[in-house]
């Protein structure tokens, strides 16, 4: 099949907008209504193959039952019977993405930074509560409209309907991977808190021009993401409000309970920090006073939300694991036997080295996770900040597998 020039007798062809592994997306004329329109087709190769199509049909129902500001409408979908070509009719947003901003300048205004992750919370904010979970919060998926200055939200391409059944696995988990939260690294279901934490790392890059976490490999992103720390926004722009930093790095909770309870908290939470304030949600999940203090007093900039809390500082309540006392310890009348305290001493390290290797192994699961979806996202046409060799990815894994193996003898 080639490419169309007219489809459905009404939309016209122009030119291209852009391409991935699922779909081609054109700039288009709608000639009844005579308006600019963005048209999607399916990839040539998946037309014929029912599993692509449901899920492109998918799509094109889930994003066409939101109707926002600050998400790109979707107008029409179907299959067009000249060329038997999918497609899905969008509005055309004339602007550049926050992609191209980042590519054009290195990082961003500090005031224009807020306002464009503001309008992206509005819109998650809205699908979130119609039950549409975005799942590929990236830069390129924030559209800024030249005219106005707004943010839409593009490409709900693997969003799903949050009450129908899970539609991606491990091996088919899609987007760019510097972007996704850890638990979709692990091939978990996402859900609202994943997205807030895809537009956390967004906000992180428009304020510094870098990631949260730099890496030379998946394996090394993936390990970072379980064990090392973000570094402030404020060691590498001290411009930046600390408590806008304290907000956007709240996103970035390894735990999705830890996180904001909803995209609107993290809009108010920008909002106040770009305004040198800490919303109580903040103050909740950053570590109430303690965290203020480490920020240099930014808990006397509180501005609560509600009297009672919010869904994030509930959620942190509640997923707060109770401690119990150990066990007392009996008295003994008599001392331990000196032979009986040689092979516990020496049972100690076996303990710790399979303590260790039990880790590791679940390292090696989530590097798995996140490979799997490095492997879909370069057949859509996304990839990680930096460009990764599959025989480079397979030895370092080859080489973690190895470690494992050494260190749970």
């Amino acid at each position: 099949m080639s490419t169309p020039i007219e489809v459905a007798g009404r939309y016209q062809l122009e030119s291209r907008l852009g391409a991935g592994g699922m779909s081609t997306v054109f700039l288009g004329l709608d000639t009844v209504l005579e308006r600019r329109v963005a048209i999607k087709l399916l990839a040539e190769h998946l037309a014929e193959d029912d599993t692509f199509v449901a899920r492109f049909r998918r799509e094109a129902l889930a994003a066409a039952r939101l109707q926002h500001p600050n998400v790109v409408q979707v107008y029409d979908s179907g299959r067009d019977a000249d060329s038997g070509r999918h497609y899905i009719v969008m509005e055309y947003v004339d602007g550049p993405s926050c992609a191209d901003l980042l590519r054009d300048r290195g990082s961003l205004p500090v005031e224009d930074c807020v306002s464009y992750l503001r309008d992206g919370c509005r819109g998650l904010d809205y699908a979130h509560r119609a039950g549409v979970v975005h799942r590929d919060v990236k830069p390129g998926n924030l559209l800024v409209a030249e005219d106005s200055g707004m943010v839409k939200l593009a490409d709900f391409g693997i969003a799903k309907a949050a009450e129908q059944s899970r539609v991606t696995q491990v091996g088919s988990v899609l987007g760019t991977a510097a972007y996704l939260s850890p638990e979709q690294a692990r091939g978990e279901e996402a859900g609202p808190a994943s997205d807030i934490y895809s537009l956390g790392v967004c906000g992180y890059q428009f304020l510094t021009g870098r990631l949260p976490f730099e890496y030379s490999s998946l394996t090394e992103l993936a390990l970072k993401q379980q064990e090392a720390e973000v570094a402030p926004i404020t060691e590498l722009r001290p411009e930046v409000p600390p408590e806008l930093d304290r907000a956007v790095r709240a996103c970035l909770a390894r735990d999705p309970n830890a996180r904001y309870g909803s995209a609107l908290e993290v809009a108010e939470a920008f909002e106040a920090g770009l305004h040198g304030e800490v919303t109580a949600a903040t103050q909740m999940l950053t570590g109430g006073a303690a965290g203020a203090q480490a920020d240099g007093g930014a808990g006397d900039a509180t501005v609560p939300l509600t009297a009672s809390g919010t869904e994030a500082t509930r959620a942190v309540r509640t997923s707060e694991v109770t401690r119990r006392p150990p066990p007392p310890v009996r008295p003994s009348t008599s001392a331990p036997a000196p032979a009986r305290a040689a092979p516990a001493a020496r049972a100690r390290p076996r303990r710790r080295r399979r303590g260790l290797g039990r880790m590791f192994a679940v390292l090696l699961l989530v590097a798995a996770g996140v490979v799997a979806a490095f492997l879909i996202a370069s057949s859509t046409g996304s990839a990680p900040q930096r460009p990764i060799d599959e025989e480079t990815v397979s030895r370092q894994l080859q080489e973690l597998r190895d470690y494992v193996r050494q260190h749970s003898r």
